[in-house]
């Protein structure tokens, strides 16, 4: 008997329950459900939108949105933490309400679980890899640290992994750095 599992399109993201707690993303026609951060992945994240919200307000070059739905193809929708998307890029990736192609940056934050870890680490990677996002990065705030990954090719490869005073930069938002200790300052451990 050969059994096969109905992939999961974007019509059935729109399905899903809204406001229950609970995160739903489809990668590649697979449902992934996580639940609602906690307080240490929402300070990180709160860090991050000030450092280059305020970068981006005095060089309005692209605009950064956190929490948005993004659909990379059909059978594709999830909701990075935080995505940076270029002038340039405005009128192809803006559909309605929703970002509808691949972000110029998407930065997760890693929250605690095997499942959450291996889903930014291993699957998200993989997905931002094939969908031609040229940075990625990962934060892990158990850690204190950021790795970040950038196309070569047709894959997202790590660059470097930074940790404490070592300087973030981006060739996607020239003129943006911080020190990555900045990012993890007061989040409470």
């Amino acid at each position: 008997m050969n059994t096969k599992l109905k992939l999961l399109t974007i019509a059935d993201w729109d399905a899903m329950p809204y406001g229950d707690g609970n995160r739903y993303e489809i990668i590649e026609g697979e449902l992934f459900v996580s639940c609602s951060p906690g307080l240490t992945h929402e300070r990180v994240l709160f860090k991050l939108i000030l450092l280059i919200g305020n970068f981006l307000e005095t060089n309005p070059i692209g605009e950064a949105v956190a929490n948005l739905g993004v659909i990379l193809s059909d059978i594709s929708g999830v909701i990075p933490d935080l995505v940076v998307f270029l002038n340039e890029q405005r009128d192809t990736i803006i559909t309605n309400d929703r970002l509808t192609g691949s972000p110029a940056l998407v930065i997760e934050t890693l929250s605690p679980g095997a499942a959450n870890i291996r889903r930014d680490r291993v699957t998200k990677l993989q997905l931002y890899s094939n969908h031609g996002v040229a940075e990625y990065w990962i934060v892990d705030p158990q850690n204190m640290t950021l790795e970040k990954y950038v196309s070569q090719g047709s894959s997202l490869v790590l660059l470097e992994t930074l940790k404490n005073d070592a300087t973030l930069s981006t060739t996607v938002l020239p003129g943006f750095s911080c020190k990555v200790s900045e990012i993890f300052r007061r989040i409470g451990k």
